[in-house]
């Protein structure tokens, strides 16, 4: 997650060359010194000196380096990485919403690439592109077999420049191309809508830059359709996290003012803070506060509007801080499956100092500093959030839940600092119950599958969360229970 806390730490390397059996290598953060291991160092600088000397061809020595800062912060935990001038932009594209390309929401069917949908305004979306439209080719290249990946990397490219996307539409069983000229895109993290009368569905996908903006903008909206609200539902599943800011916006909306939102606790002072329930703490520096004209449009109701929460096992991060939020202060109730339980902080610096992340020219560091605790102390590392009421994916049970990655199932994970972990037995029998069933599952015509795309009105966990709202009889999990503690063996 991209915390903006104000770090000002650098490192300096001093490589003397010769017999590379002296390193000069210090550390400077917040103007101390930290000692660094000299025979470490001189071990570093030996195996740097034989890579050089007799690996079978010539290394690079920028690369040797690289990837030993990169190996070096990649053993720490998984959310700490470098990033080189490519992982910088794409770390950068991730949490502005923001990238060059032709604006369409793709996945992969029989080999080629699927629309799942045009981005509204976009290039596609002006050229015509339909949900459901195949790409068979990007320019001269055939998409069959080539990687979701490099599919996307080919879509993008700088803009103003040209590319033609070679489509096949099922619908009319024509194949056509269509030439797109690329622009910077902004993807849309908030979509709602009022599912009937009196009850609304906003849904999150991820906490990006402008993700109060746009949730501000669709719950006015809602409440200018339904001024008398009776019930919403925010809709957390799948959502990866984002900004912490957003987070903290999000749930000032609806909780009261000044109450606290999240904690956390690290080394550094910096690392150590409590976030609440009030514009200076997501209000950006020279900005206003972007929730005002909502608690205007909605005259203060949102504060109390009957509110339920679904999220799933790939709710993770910021989207906890939320969840876990309007959970202890009894906000809300969350439905669904227990969450992720990535509740670390990442604090994102540009190692050249006299830049910020947004503009970092060279290499950045993204380092966990911190841990997120919810406002009832409760950690949420390898542990997530677990909801108030267990509802299955669908009528028939999670069906393919087994098979989604945990912040547990992640190598090198942080413990949640409130007692050991091991691992649970029963994960991996699970598991390859659940692959077995998915691989059934995609055989059948896309109409036939059981998984619903969220917020359609055969999502089944929805419907549940609307029966919720309502006082009706709400579909609980017969099988789920709360995870056990991870215990981390030695």
């Amino acid at each position: 997650m991209a915390q903006k806390l104000k770090i000002a730490g650098w490192i300096s390397v001093g490589v003397v060359a010769g017999a590379l059996t002296t390193v000069s290598l210090q550390t400077v953060a917040r103007g101390t010194l930290a000692p660094l291991p000299l025979e470490e160092l001189q071990q570093l600088a030996a195996v740097f000196g034989m890579v050089k000397s007799n690996y079978v061809e010539p290394v690079n020595d920028k690369k040797l380096i690289t990837d030993a800062i990169a190996g070096m912060v990649a053993g720490l935990d998984p959310h700490s990485v470098y990033l080189d001038k490519k992982a910088l932009k794409d770390f950068n594209e991730g949490t502005t919403g923001k990238f060059v390309g032709v604006g369409i929401e793709i996945s992969q069917e029989d080999g080629v690439i699927k629309v799942v949908s045009p981005i509204e305004g976009s290039p596609a979306f002006r050229a015509g592109i339909k949900p459901n439209d195949l790409i068979v080719k990007i320019d001269d290249t055939p998409v069959k077999g080539l990687p979701l990946s490099e599919g996307v990397k080919r879509m993008r490219g700088e803009p103003n420049t040209k590319v033609v996307l070679t489509i096949f539409r099922k619908a009319e069983n024509r194949t056509f191309p269509v030439p797109i000229t690329r622009e910077e895109i902004r993807t849309q993290s908030v979509r709602s809508k009022v599912v009937e009368p009196g009850y609304a569905w906003v849904r999150l996908s991820q906490f990006q830059e402008r993700t109060v903006e746009d949730f501000s903008r669709k719950v006015e909206e809602i409440y200018k359709q339904e001024p008398q609200l009776k019930g919403l539902v925010l809709d957390l599943r799948n959502d990866p996290g984002g900004y912490l800011d957003a987070a903290v916006a999000i749930s000032a909306a609806f909780l009261p003012e000044n109450v606290t939102v999240v904690s956390a606790n690290g080394q550094l002072p910096d690392s150590k803070f409590t976030y609440k329930a009030s514009p200076s703490f997501y209000q950006r520096r020279g900005g206003s506060d972007p929730l005002k004209h909502l608690q205007e449009v909605t005259k203060g109701a949102l504060k109390t509007v009957p509110l339920v929460v679904l999220v799933n096992e790939g709710s993770a991060s910021a989207s906890e801080i939320v969840a876990g939020a309007l959970q202890d202060h009894h906000r809300a109730k969350l439905l669904g499956n227990q969450t992720f339980g990535k509740g670390s902080v990442q604090t994102a610096v540009c190692l050249d100092p006299s830049f910020r992340m947004d503009n970092c020219p060279s290499a950045g560091l993204k380092l966990t500093t911190s841990r997120y605790y919810t406002p009832s102390g409760k950690s949420i590392q390898a542990k997530g959030i677990v909801p108030d009421v267990m509802v299955d994916e669908t009528e028939e049970g999670n069906l393919f839940a087994a098979l989604r990655t945990r912040e547990a199932d992640l190598e090198k994970h942080l413990n949640n600092g409130q007692g050991e972990e091991k691992k649970d037995a029963a994960r991996e029998k699970a598991r390859e119950e659940a692959r077995v069933r998915l691989e059934e599952e995609l055989k059948k015509p896309l109409a036939d599958r059981k998984i619903p795309e969220f917020g359609s009105d055969k999502d089944f966990q929805l419907i549940q969360a609307i029966n919720q709202l309502k006082g009706r009889t709400v579909m609980v999990s017969k099988t789920m229970v709360e995870r056990p503690e991870e215990k981390k063996e030695d």
